[in-house]
């Protein structure tokens, strides 16, 4: 009858055990999981501030152009207005 009582709790033992493997399982699974993660943010983030600086460089070329056009219809409108005087000379 010893063996009857101890069947119960042979099952018991092997219910926990495979629970804790179980476990264990998914906390490996659930740490490469986070380690993938922090890499991806990682290469996102420096993405991001490549970018950041493309943009950056981007607005600076773009203002430069815009005062370049002024200059250059500053300087056409001055060459037109030459031009008038002559044709009203």
């Amino acid at each position: 009858m010893a063996i009857v009582g101890q069947e119960p709790e042979i099952d018991t033992l092997t219910h926990l055990e495979e629970r804790i493997q179980k476990a264990v399982a998914l906390v490996s699974r659930l740490r490469q999981e986070k380690e993938a993660a922090l890499k991806e943010l990682a290469a996102t983030q420096q993405a991001y501030a490549e970018s950041q600086k493309a943009n950056a460089q981007l607005a600076d070329e773009v203002e430069s152009l815009r005062s370049e056009r002024q200059q250059v219809r500053s300087r056409i409108e001055k060459l037109l207005g030459h031009i008038d005087q002559l044709g009203a000379a």
